[in-house]
């Protein structure tokens, strides 16, 4: 592995002007990591990549790099980008056993995080550094909200997140209260009540997105969301129908094969598959097969009724009338996103959300109510983590800078 990682670190032009970086959402400082591990001063980049970026252990495996900080390397113009991934979880795998610091010196404020997904973990871990104690309140068993429990272990090993809730939040005296909903038993104004200074929510999406078609109530339909949290709960037999073709939808697949299943099949509404490349090319990979430019009309006992479409020059599709047909299946996982479930809404009083059910916030997580902010899915819907990580360093800053400005004022 090392060798490997030094080949690769080698290929690496120095630029100056870093395309690479600029690829990355949240600008890690590729070209002074790989001088740093070429120099042999791999502890240094380790610190590099974990200040810059708290969850980077968990974002060099799952970033889409083929259209970050890989696909923008000028080295792939014309051949092979420098694999950064690669070299960027050997730097963060091998440094973040040394990472055994306590907590920072307290200064006595406490603050509140609502959901332990990506952007929770970073607000924590962030707001931690200021001094600020910190409460997590998560909803299930564990950490890791979408990390934990809609990746499959074969992409993302919870051995990686179990390391971060010791190093990263235990270690720096950060406290957990799990099976904790807010919104139930414990509410927004219960926590201000309770000297908290400013609370931050990053209860991701959990609610699935619905086709609305006639047979979705039958038993053996089920939600992509649902499964991945855990697929060994599910018996699906040996055909399986998977409604949807992005990144979960390959996971879904992929997860369904490894449980047993021996004909799995996704089914897309265009031709173009909205995975990532990489993800698409492991599904075909591993046996997954596909259907394009299929609508799902009507589930029945035996299996899905879909009809064909027609894409056009400018880009909508069209449905051919007749054209409904039975694809004979075991069982149905819908994958068409998720929404918001809105516990924290309906019992907060001053705190907006769209029509979508989304948390309105500015562009550093300010909601429609002093003290209380917001980031990742919640706000902006699904997206990646590493978007979600570098949203939440804004939003830990206007933070840190709200509970500054308050204390100024009390202390006038």
């Amino acid at each position: 592995m090392a060798l490997h990682v030094m080949d690769e670190a080698n290929r690496c032009l120095g630029c100056k002007n870093p395309q690479c970086q600029k690829g990355c959402p949240i600008n890690t400082p590729i070209p002074e990591v790989i001088r740093l591990l070429k120099d042999h001063k791999l502890d240094e980049a380790g610190w590099l990549l974990f200040e810059n970026n708290p969850l980077t252990t968990v974002c060099s495996l799952i970033c889409n790099h083929e259209k970050q900080c890989e696909g923008h390397c000028v080295l792939g113009r014309k051949g092979t980008p420098v694999h950064f991934s690669v070299i960027e979880n050997y730097i963060s795998s091998t440094y973040a056993s040394k990472m055994v610091k306590g907590p920072h010196p307290s200064n006595g404020m406490k603050v509140a995080i609502v959901g332990s997904g990506p952007a929770g973990i970073t607000i924590a871990i962030l707001m931690a550094r200021y001094g600020y104690q910190v409460t997590i309140f998560e909803s299930k068993e564990q950490i890791g909200g979408m990390l934990r429990y809609g990746i499959p272990e074969f992409r993302l090993p919870k051995s990686v997140l179990d390391d971060i809730q010791y190093r990263h939040l235990e270690l720096k005296g950060i406290k957990i209260r799990p099976n904790t909903r807010i919104g139930d038993a414990i509410g927004v104004d219960d926590l201000f009540r309770d000297g908290y200074k400013a609370i931050f929510i990053g209860t991701g999406v959990w609610k699935p997105n619905t086709l609305q078609i006639k047979g979705e109530t039958f038993g053996n339909v089920h939600y992509a969301i649902n499964y991945l949290a855990n697929p060994d709960s599910y018996k699906l037999g040996e055909r399986v129908t998977v409604i949807g073709a992005g990144n979960a939808a390959m996971d879904v697949a992929r997860t369904a094969l490894r449980k047993g299943a021996q004909q799995v099949t996704c089914f897309s509404l265009r031709k173009k598959i909205a995975a990532s490349q990489y993800e698409f090319s492991y599904a075909k990979l591993e046996g997954v097969e596909f259907e394009y430019n299929k609508k799902p009309v009507e589930i029945v006992d035996e299996g899905v009724m879909f009809r064909d479409l027609v894409e056009q020059e400018d880009g909508t599709v069209e449905e051919v009338a007749g054209s409904d047909k039975l694809y004979p299946t075991d069982s149905v996982i819908i994958c068409i996103s998720q929404g918001p479930q809105n516990a924290i809404v309906n019992t907060t009083t001053g705190l907006d959300a769209n029509d979508r059910g989304l948390l309105v916030a500015d562009t550093c997580g300010r909601t429609s109510r002093p003290g209380i902010f917001a980031s990742g899915d919640v706000v902006n819907g699904s997206r990646t983590v590493v978007e979600a990580v570098a949203y939440s360093k804004r939003v830990a800053e206007a933070m840190h800078e709200y509970i500054q400005s308050h204390l100024e004022n009390e202390n006038r």
